[in-house]
């Protein structure tokens, strides 16, 4: 996980705004979408960090109560 999307991440999960983390994720997921589709590059890096964030942003989703 990098440092930034942590430190995003636990700043929503101390304010419980679990909207916030919800559009993250959203972001995250079309980002992901993207980098499958990329052609002439090596997206694996790029894809293994945003499917790393994804799971960082689904655990503090998890450990959020619902609203």
């Amino acid at each position: 996980m990098s440092l930034s999307i942590g430190l995003i991440v636990d700043g929503y999960v101390k304010l419980n705004n679990r909207s916030a983390l919800e559009n993250l994720l959203v972001h995250r997921r079309e980002l992901l979408q993207q980098l499958n589709c990329v052609t002439g590059v090596d997206p694996k890096p790029a894809i293994a960090q945003v499917t790393q964030d994804i799971t960082v942003i689904e655990r503090a989703l998890a450990a959020l109560p619902r609203q």
